[in-house]
This record gives structure tokens, C-alpha cells and sequence, in this order.
């Protein structure tokens, strides 16, 4: 677990974006941690989760820069912030 913990840690720290999602699927405490750490880091954080999730994540949803309902959703969001076009 804390070699996971260093990779992702490592990965957050040389990134100039996170995206992180939640959902059934991932480990809900696992994904807040990282955002959170992403934005104490100052490094732009892309939320992505349903409407399921909204309230519950109203304060993680807060600090992102952008927050989106569909992983699908996530390339088309990037290539606007890198290239400018939708």
C-alpha cells in the first residue's frame, strides 16, 4: 500500500492536472485524499462523478476547477484547456 501510496503521490506531485473520479467503482476515501492533495499541492483538479454523488462531494466539488457528470466527458474538457477547441 505505501509503495502505491509513493507512485501516486509522485504521479500527483509532476502532473500539471489531476482528474480524479468517483463512483461505485473506486475507493471513494482513496480518490477525496487525492484531490485534496492535488489542490493543497495547487495543481488544477477535474472532478468527475454522477449525480449521485453531488452532494456528498459539494466540498470537494468546490475546489476543483471543473467538475463533470460523465468520464466521457474528460477528453473533450482537455483538449479545450490545451488546445483551445471544443
Amino acid at each position: 500500500a505505501k509503495l502505491n501510496a509513493l507512485r501516486t503521490y509522485n504521479s500527483i506531485k509532476n502532473a500539471d492536472i489531476v482528474v480524479v473520479r468517483f463512483g461505485e467503482k473506486y475507493r471513494q476515501w482513496n480518490a477525496a485524499f487525492d484531490a485534496g492533495f492535488a489542490v493543497a499541492s495547487d495543481i488544477p483538479l477535474i472532478v468527475v462523478h454522477g449525480e449521485d454523488n453531488q452532494h456528498a462531494l459539494k466540498e470537494v466539488d468546490a475546489s476543483a476547477l471543473l467538475v463533470l457528470d460523465n468520464p466521457n466527458k474528460v477528453p473533450a474538457a482537455l483538449n479545450y484547456v490545451i488546445n483551445g477547441k471544443l
